[in-house]
């Protein structure tokens, strides 16, 4: 999967087992909403999962915007708001008002983040099968006004 100029490793993409990934969304639907886009045929071409802020690095920033994909030809038609807003609104009833969501720096989305108002509070770098990635932490102090 090519991410930007950076590439998560084909090898890595290619290890991931079902099994593995089943028990990891069993694992994390408990800690908040999992969102899902369909098409006209009823097949999914997105979701966004999201809840309290996970690592607790980032003071004044407890909510998290865990993960949002939209496949390619999906993209730029306004999928991206409508699986984010059920995120914030969840957010919101925690009675939190902030959010963070980390993304790899050379991933366009980032875009996407900063028309959402959302602002870079850090750099961090991540290792996947053996290559190190820079990811940008993307904050909002206030997320009531985003929509």
């Amino acid at each position: 999967m090519t991410v930007g100029k950076q590439q998560v490793p084909d090898e890595y993409l290619n290890n991931l087992i079902f099994e593995s990934r089943e028990q990891l969304w069993v694992d994390n639907i408990p800690n908040g909403g999992v969102y899902v886009a369909e098409n006209d045929e009823g097949e999914i071409v997105g979701f966004s999962t999201g809840g309290k802020e996970r690592s607790g690095k980032y003071s004044g920033f407890d909510g998290e915007l865990y993960a949002i994909y939209i496949l390619k030809e999906y993209q730029g038609k306004g999928i991206g708001s409508a699986l984010v807003k059920p995120i914030i609104d969840e957010i919101k009833a925690l009675g939190i008002h902030s959010m963070l969501v980390l993304v790899l720096k050379d991933n366009s989305s980032r875009l996407f983040y900063e028309a959402l108002g959302g602002k870079k509070i850090d750099k961090i770098e991540v290792e996947i099968a053996g290559r190190k990635l820079s990811e940008l932490v993307y904050g909002w102090e206030d997320i009531r006004n985003i929509f």
